[in-house]
C-alpha cells in the first residue's frame, strides 16, 4: 500500500503532495518509515524495470491512479485541440468570404418570370435603435419590385413603431408593402376568430397573418432591429435555389438547400452617449434606449462608465466567439446552427414538415397545433425549432437538397446602444435558460469552449502529460501550466483582436448613399471608427471573465427567465410557466391546446434574442 501510494509521487509534482504516504496521517502510524523505503524500492523494481537501472521521473510506469489523472489530461488536450481545430474552420471561413466584395447575384438578372417571388416579413416591437433605417433597406434591395412583397407586422396600432411603419408604407409606394396590426388578425379576433386560436408565443402571433397570406414560396423572415445590404436578398436565393452565375454572364444551377441564413453581427453605437441614449438605462432589464434613428456622430467623443456599456460586450460577443462558431459548424454542417435575425426558406416545405399526414416526425397529437409558422406558436425558441424541423425532415419533394446554408458574406447588421453590463447579463441568462433544453449537450460543454477555460485544459494536458515533457522538456510545475496558459490566452486575444478588425471593415458589404453610417464599416467614409485597443482590450476581457459566471447562473443555479416584468420558469419541454403571484400564474406556454395568452401581452418584448 506505502509502496504503491509512494510511487505516485514520482510521476507529477501534484501528486507529491496528494499521495505520499508520510503525508497521510491514517498511515504513517501503521507503517513504519524504514519498512516504506523497502517496500518502495522493491516495488519501484517490479513497476518500473529500466534499462539504465536508475529510476527517472519521465520513464515511470504509470499506476492506476496517475492513469486517472493522465486520461483526464488526454480529454482536455483532445477537447481544446478540437475547439482550436473548430475555430480555425470558422476563421478561415469567415476570412475567406468577409474581407474582400462578393461577385453580383445572379437570381435579379434571370428572366423576370424565373425570379422567384420573396415575401419579406418583418416582426416588429417598440422603436429599436435605427428602426427607420433597418426597415427602410428592405425597400432598397436590389431586386425585381414585382417580385418582392414586404409585410411590416405589429402588435397594434398604439405600439410607438406603427406612425414609423406608416411612414414607410407612404414613402416607398411603389412596392407592395402592408402593414399587418395582429389586433386585426381574423383568425385570433372578429366574429370568426378567437385569441386562443394561436399559442402564446408573440412573435408568431405578430407574423402568422403574413405568412398565411404569403404570395409566392419563398419566406424571409429578417427582424425589424437589423439591416441588410441592397444585395442581401438576390444572395440568399441563389443560395437558396442554387443559382450561381458563370463567367459567360449566364446562370449555372447547383445543389439548392432547403433554409439559408445570414450571419448576426452586432455593432455598438454608444462609442459614447447621447442625451438620448444616456436615459432609460436599467441596471435590470434587457431593455435599449427607444434611441433616434441614428446616434449624432458629434456626440460620439463623451465618455461613460464601464457598467453602461453593455452594447460593447455584445458586439464582442457576436463578433468573435459567436462569429468563429457560428462560422465553423454552418460551415462542418454536422447540426443545425441558426439565429433568428435573418432566415429564408419555402413556405411549401414548412408546410409540408409541419403536416403530420406527410411527416412521419410528427405525433398525432401535434394535429391540434396547426401547420406553417402557426406549428411553433405554443413554444419558445421558433427560430431553433423551424431550423431543426426543416433539417430532420424530408419528403420526395425535398430530395436531393442540402439542409442549412450560411450566406457568408452577408452580414445583418444590428445596431445597438443604450445597454447597460446588467441588460446585457440579463440577456445573456436569458437566453442560455431557454436554450439550454433546446441543444442541452451543447450548452453543458458551452464553457469549454471559452477562451480562459479551454486554454485551461489546454495548459492542464501540456504539463501533465510526459510525452510532453521527454519531448519538448515542458516543466510538470504549478508555474509553468500558468505560463502556458497566460501564452495561449493572449494568442487567443490577439487573433480575435485582428478578426474584428476585418469584419467590422464590412468590405463584402455592398454600400451606396442610402446606406447608414453603422453599416458602412471602419474602412469607408462615414462609417464607424476602428476601436481603440484600451477599449477593445477592456471589452473582451470583461466578456471573457463574465461568459463563466453568466453560464453558472444561467444553466446551473436557475430555470427562471424574465419576459418585460414577467417571470417564468423554463420547463424540458421548451415551453414556461408564470411563477409570480399573478391572475395569470397558471398560464402556460406549451402543450398542444390553446391557452390564454401570456407573453404576448403589451407590456412584453416580442422575441427571445
Amino acid at each position: 500500500m506505502c509502496a504503491y501510494l509512494s510511487t505516485l509521487s514520482v510521476c507529477h509534482p501534484i501528486s507529491q503532495k496528494i499521495f505520499s504516504p508520510f503525508t497521510l496521517p491514517c498511515i504513517r502510524p501503521i507503517i513504519p518509515k524504514s519498512a516504506c523505503l523497502f517496500l518502495r524500492r522493491r516495488a519501484t523494481s517490479f513497476l518500473f524495470p529500466l534499462r539504465s537501472g536508475s529510476l527517472r521521473q519521465t520513464e515511470c510506469y504509470v499506476p492506476m491512479s496517475i492513469n486517472t489523472i493522465q486520461g483526464a489530461a488526454l480529454v482536455c488536450l483532445g477537447w481544446s485541440c478540437t475547439v482550436f481545430l473548430l475555430q480555425l474552420v470558422g476563421i478561415t471561413k469567415l476570412y475567406r468570404n468577409h474581407t474582400t466584395p462578393l461577385p453580383p447575384p445572379a437570381s435579379p438578372s434571370l428572366p423576370e418570370n424565373e425570379v422567384p417571388h420573396v415575401t419579406v416579413i418583418r416582426p416588429v416591437k417598440g422603436v429599436e435603435v435605427g428602426l427607420y433605417e433597418c426597415l427602410a433597406s428592405t425597400f432598397r434591395l436590389a431586386y425585381p419590385k414585382s417580385k418582392l412583397s414586404i409585410r411590416l407586422c405589429v402588435d397594434s396600432k398604439s405600439d410607438p413603431a406603427y406612425p414609423v411603419l406608416c411612414q414607410l408604407v407612404v414613402d416607398f409606394p411603389d412596392f407592395d408593402a402592408q402593414v399587418l396590426v395582429e389586433e386585426e388578425d381574423p383568425i385570433l379576433h372578429g366574429s370568426a376568430g378567437h385569441v386562443n386560436n394561436l399559442g402564446p408565443n408573440p412573435k408568431i402571433r405578430n407574423i402568422s397573418r403574413a405568412y398565411r397570406e404569403a404570395k409566392g414560396d419563398v419566406i424571409w423572415i429578417v427582424d425589424c432591429n437589423v439591416w441588410v445590404a441592397k444585395n442581401a436578398v438576390g444572395r440568399m436565393v441563389d443560395k437558396l435555389f442554387g443559382f450561381q452565375p458563370n463567367g459567360s454572364g449566364g446562370v449555372d444551377r447547383t445543389t439548392p438547400y432547403k433554409f439559408v441564413h445570414q450571419l448576426p453581427l452586432v455593432v455598438d453605437l454608444d462609442n459614447s452617449s447621447s442625451g438620448a441614449s444616456a436615459t432609460n438605462k436599467s441596471s435590470s432589464t434587457e431593455g435599449q434606449s427607444l434611441l433616434p434613428s441614428t446616434v449624432p456622430k458629434a456626440n460620439q467623443n463623451q465618455t461613460q462608465g464601464l457598467l453602461s456599456h453593455g452594447g460593447r460586450l455584445e458586439e464582442m460577443f457576436m463578433s468573435t466567439t459567436h462569429a468563429k462558431f457560428y462560422g465553423a459548424i454552418n460551415a462542418v454542417g454536422v447540426a443545425p446552427c441558426i439565429v433568428g435575425k435573418s432566415n429564408m426558406f419555402r413556405k411549401s416545405h414548412l408546410d409540408a414538415f409541419t403536416t403530420v399526414s406527410s411527416n412521419p416526425l410528427l405525433h398525432s397529437s401535434d394535429s391540434t397545433r396547426g401547420t406553417g409558422i402557426d406549428f411553433f406558436s405554443s413554444y419558445i425558441c421558433e427560430d431553433h425549432l423551424i431550423g431543426d424541423l426543416i433539417w430532420r425532415s424530408s419528403f420526395p419533394g425535398s430530395v436531393g437538397y442540402k439542409n442549412h446554408g450560411l450566406v457568408f458574406g452577408e452580414v445583418a447588421v444590428q445596431p445597438m446602444a443604450g445597454m447597460s453590463v446588467a441588460a446585457y447579463i440579463a440577456r445573456r441568462v436569458r437566453w442560455l435558460r431557454v436554450r439550454k433544453w433546446t441543444v442541452l449537450a451543447a450548452t453543458l460543454v458551452e464553457p469549454g469552449v471559452e477562451s480562459l477555460v479551454c486554454c485551461a485544459y489546454f495548459a492542464f494536458a501540456v504539463t501533465t502529460l510526459p510525452w510532453f515533457n521527454r519531448t519538448f522538456g515542458v516543466p510538470q510545475t504549478w508555474s509553468a501550466m500558468a505560463t502556458l496558459w497566460f501564452g495561449a490566452v493572449t494568442i487567443w486575444m490577439s487573433i480575435d483582436r485582428w478578426l474584428t478588425s476585418k469584419l467590422f471593415r464590412l468590405p463584402s458589404l455592398d454600400v451606396d448613399e442610402d446606406t447608414p453610417f453603422f453599416a458602412r464599416g471602419t474602412a469607408r467614409t462615414g462609417g464607424t471608427a476602428q476601436r481603440p485597443f484600451r477599449e477593445w482590450i477592456t471589452a473582451w476581457l470583461g466578456r471573457e471573465f463574465l461568459a463563466l459566471p453568466i453560464w453558472t447562473t444561467a444553466v446551473l443555479l436557475g430555470t427562471t427567465v424574465r419576459w418585460r416584468g414577467r417571470q417564468f420558469k423554463v420547463r424540458m419541454d421548451m415551453s414556461v410557466v408564470e411563477v409570480e403571484n399573478r391572475k395569470s400564474r397558471a398560464d402556460v406556454i406549451g402543450g398542444s391546446k390553446p391557452r390564454p395568452r401570456v407573453a404576448g401581452s403589451p407590456d412584453s418584448k416580442d422575441r427571445v434574442d
